[in-house]
């Protein structure tokens, strides 16, 4: 029912235009165990119409993820059918056991997600946090995610991300936060400090902690290093950033 709702949401702001500030509304999320830096040559080859950021591990387990831009998912079923289609190659060679997930995007908990979508041709790195939920701990989430949201709009942080929620290839109650990363340099100017007049955000994300018990959410943070190699992208988002994206 969930993923039938989702469906209906996007059909029906399907129709606008791809920009470069528009978050995409569903990303498709290919992940594969190692660090085989096996070209994307397969989505040329199937004439898909999005773009696909390939990205290797730089912490935690070695492996690579591909990040599938979907803004319909007529785009996802055409994909499906065009990589599926007999005699045509797949992006994960047989034999290299891969995950994918399907995943749409919470506006209500993203930062300011379409200054981040236009960070996504610039960006070298991606920090990708990783929320696993326990049965009935939703609401309990949804405030924290929320007050997460107000600290740094207090804070005023440049720091962008996209939140998502994964409906499908995962068990339920899994969050991805999406951040693009231009610069790890950026992590040296460090943390400013919070407000007086945002303290009570600090008050009231206490009061919901103490609510729910510390095994109920899980949050894991991984960085990933940006791989032209991996990846698939138009000439319009490599416009500009031609070096990185098209050299050799």
């Amino acid at each position: 029912m969930r993923f039938a709702l989702l469906c209906l949401t996007f059909a029906a702001c399907s129709g606008f235009a791809q920009g470069p500030g528009d978050p995409p509304p569903i990303l498709e999320i290919v992940q594969r165990p190692g660090s085989l830096r096996t070209p994307a040559k397969p989505y040329a080859e199937a004439g898909a119409a999005i773009n696909v950021i390939g990205m290797s591990a730089v912490t935690g387990l070695p492996q690579e993820w591909f990040l599938e831009s979907h803004f319909t998912y007529a785009s996802v079923e055409d994909l499906d059918r065009a990589i599926n289609a007999p005699g045509a190659p797949h992006p994960i060679a047989e034999g290299e056991p891969a995950r994918t997930l399907i995943a749409a995007w919470q506006p209500q908990w993203s930062y300011h997600p379409e200054e981040a979508a236009r960070l996504f041709p610039q960006a070298r790195y991606f920090n990708i946090t990783i929320y696993r939920l326990a049965n009935g701990t939703e609401a309990g989430f949804a405030k924290l995610a929320a007050l997460r949201r107000a600290n740094l709009e207090t804070r005023n942080l440049n720091r962008p991300d996209i939140a998502y929620e994964v409906i499908s290839g995962a068990p339920s109650g899994m969050y991805l936060f999406v951040a693009p990363i231009v610069t790890l340099r950026s992590a040296d100017e460090g943390t400013p400090n919070t407000p007086q007049y945002a303290l009570g955000l600090a008050d009231a994300r206490a009061e919901v902690n103490n609510n729910t018990a510390p095994a109920d959410i899980s949050r894991e943070h991984l960085l990933f290093r940006v791989e032209p190699r991996l990846s698939y992208v138009s000439d319009d988002f490599a416009a500009g950033q031609e070096a990185f994206w098209r050299g050799k």
